[in-house]
């Protein structure tokens, strides 16, 4: 009952957490926030919070994201099985599985990888207009790998136990093709917001991101290396650290303005 009251009360401060990240400092709309909390009540500070969440649209995503991260792992470190694996099995590895099918997913999952990581990131050095490019993208690409890793030691998450299509080792649990996908393609995607004006070249990059990203998660679960769960968990790690390292973390290290 102690675990369910921590998860609990995890669960509903974890969002104002994480909008509290890019509003540092005494007088900032996190401390209003809290003061009207302690003296109007839920209701008044529910107000304050929607109007909050109408402005930073990018925090509320990370919070939710984290709250479906909590979710999830909840179900993994109490080794339930899962409709949402058991779905996606079904779907992309009892149902779709083609001869003809089966080298394309190689292709997304190879997407993923290290060496075309690092060559997607050179070729977007010279495009990309912040301070310092080549480590802003290396140091995005470098920080998420070591974050995949501590997370698989921490939480060891076996290997799906089906007919897998690719070699893989390791633990499972956040995916890591997911997560580098998201952490690059994610943030090539975000620097496509920022900085280009043309709208339409802005709508086609982002699709070409949504669906390169996306289409990595499906590889990793059509090829057998990862639950349904590792995919997502994935992506919802990768979101998270997306908004800290774009709000915090890239500006304090002096990559943007």
């Amino acid at each position: 009952m102690e675990t369910q009251g921590w998860e609990g009360q995890f669960r509903v401060s974890l969002p104002l957490i994480m909008l509290s990240a890019c509003d540092f400092g005494p007088g900032g709309r996190t401390e209003e926030l809290a003061r009207l909390v302690k003296t109007s009540g839920v209701g008044v500070a529910g107000r304050s919070l929607l109007r909050y969440a109408k402005e930073n649209r990018a925090l509320v995503v990370a919070s939710l994201c984290a709250i479906v991260f909590v979710m999830l792992l909840e179900d993994v470190l109490s080794e339930e099985s899962m409709k949402l694996d058991a779905a996606a099995w079904w779907l992309f590895g009892e149902h779709l599985r083609q001869p003809w099918l089966t080298p394309i997913m190689e292709s997304f999952s190879a997407l993923a990888t290290p060496v075309t990581l690092l060559v997607v990131l050179c070729v977007a050095a010279a495009f990309v207009p912040v301070k310092r490019p080549g480590w802003f993208n290396v140091a995005n690409l470098g920080l998420v790998v070591l974050l995949n890793q501590v997370m698989k030691f921490a939480i060891q998450r076996p290997r799906p136990d089906v007919l897998r299509l690719a070699d893989v080792s390791g633990f499972s649990f956040p995916s890591g093709h997911s997560m580098a996908a998201m952490a690059v393609f994610g943030l090539l995607a975000w620097c496509v917001w920022r900085y280009e004006k043309n709208p339409r070249r802005r709508i086609v990059l982002m699709c070409l991101f949504a669906l390169v990203i996306v289409m990595v998660g499906v590889s990793r679960i059509y090829l057998g290396a990862h639950y349904a769960s590792d995919v997502l968990g994935g992506f919802c790690v990768s979101m998270i650290w997306l908004v800290l390292y774009t709000k915090v973390i890239a500006p304090a290290l002096g990559l943007i303005e």
